[in-house]
């Protein structure tokens, strides 16, 4: 029996002749392109093959519904074409620049006003086999397997797009989108998304793997006072076993003291990656392998060179420390209220939120900081309307 097989995947190497033959980069151009789709997620590597991921999906799926002129080769090869023609002296690039900003700003104008929902729905469609690939009874891949009744579709949340059920908040079932290693978006736990990886040692609490909005992530014990911690960068679900998580929930861990200042030195895992912490200055670690082995020597270090850059503070130096109000309880460091240039202001990591004209810095209590914090981080938006789908590539 003949089955036809899929087209095998691009490598670097093909995939810069692909472009070639297209017409679309220049040889100056394709190690930016190659190197913007593994540092957004949107690919990655697996023995020299570029693999498609759901973020990259996703934003595939979204151009080609809403943005379809733009992402047609031909268009991209001809805008190549012109670019050459401006370099050549033949074009001038004013012109070239007014006429592509006249269509291309009247088609961002409209799918501003497109409602939200109606884009979810057109992607709900496009991604259907990534979003909700078929189960082994036959069921029906979009009625939610924890509560019965509810229809998954995608949702947005701050860190992304994710699978939700229609029945939030009263059921709360919610796991990621597929990629290549996980084609089901499921960390194959049951319906529930939780894994029992064993009891932490010390406070007989069950830890357990499970899959939120956000990712992966795992827990220690039940309810608000539950520890959390989320997967690093490059660890998988399936690699995760009691050892490891008993590893993660350790974090942070005090690595010693400052020969300088006396107080503590700690590292710890946080939503922008590894980190080792002294006295409010956080310093990013290469790896998650880096949090468990640094030591004393090389962390003082790490925090002078953060230091010596003096990014975010008066004269080179981190702002001046005026009341800390302990860690941020999903983890990620400190949350601390600091003296800055235009006033004080909350900072937790790389998020600083000025406090409200006249409110006393020492009078900042941690549920207050919380609401300033995210506040700040889900500032943005834009309008919505109805939408008009563009027709599907053949």
């Amino acid at each position: 029996q003949h089955t036809t097989a899929p087209p095998p995947r691009y490598s670097e190497a093909s995939l810069i002749k692909k472009l070639e033959e297209l017409g679309i980069g220049r040889p100056s151009t394709y190690t930016a392109i190659l190197k913007t789709l593994e540092d957004r997620d949107y690919v990655t590597i697996d023995r020299r093959k570029l693999v498609p991921q759901a973020k990259g999906r996703l934003l595939s799926a979204f151009l080609e519904s809403f943005f379809e002129r733009y992402v047609e080769y031909d268009f991209t090869a001809s805008l190549e074409e012109k670019l050459d023609e401006i370099s050549d002296g033949k074009l001038a690039w004013k012109d070239v620049l007014r006429d592509f900003w006249k269509d291309f700003s009247g088609a961002v104008d409209d799918i501003k006003e497109l409602r939200v929902t109606d884009v979810l729905d057109a992607l709900n469609d496009e991604l259907a086999p990534l979003v909700f690939p078929e189960r082994e009874d036959g069921s029906n891949p979009r009625i939610c397997p924890k509560c019965g009744s509810g229809n998954l579709s995608l949702k947005l949340g701050k860190f992304g797009a994710f699978v939700g059920c229609s029945n939030y908040p009263e059921c709360s079932y919610t796991r990621q989108l597929g990629d290549a290693a996980n084609p089901n978006g499921e960390n194959g736990n049951g319906d529930d998304g939780v894994k029992l990886l064993g009891k932490d040692p010390y406070t007989a609490e069950e830890i357990t793997l499970r899959s939120g909005r956000f990712g992966p992530y795992i827990q220690r014990g039940e309810g608000k006072d539950a520890k959390r911690s989320s997967l690093p960068k490059g660890w998988t679900p399936e690699t995760i076993d009691h050892e490891k998580a008993l590893a993660l929930l350790a974090l942070p861990r005090d690595v010693g003291k400052h020969p300088e200042s006396g107080k503590m030195i700690s590292a710890g895992l946080g939503r922008y990656g590894p980190f080792v912490l002294h006295d409010g200055t956080y310093a990013n670690l290469e790896s998650i392998e880096d949090v468990f082995s640094i030591g004393l020597n090389r962390a003082v270090s790490v925090i002078a060179e953060k230091q010596q850059k003096g990014k975010g503070g008066r004269n080179g130096s981190t702002p001046a420390a005026l009341k800390e109000l302990g860690d941020h309880p999903d983890g990620g460091g400190k949350i601390v209220v600091r003296d800055g240039k235009y006033g004080p202001y909350v900072n937790y990591g790389k998020v600083n939120a000025t406090l409200p004209k006249g409110k006393d810095p020492q009078s900042v209590t941690m549920e207050e900081a919380l609401a300033l914090i995210a506040e700040k981080e889900a500032k943005g938006g834009g309008g919505k309307k109805p939408f008009r789908r563009g027709a599907k590539k053949g």
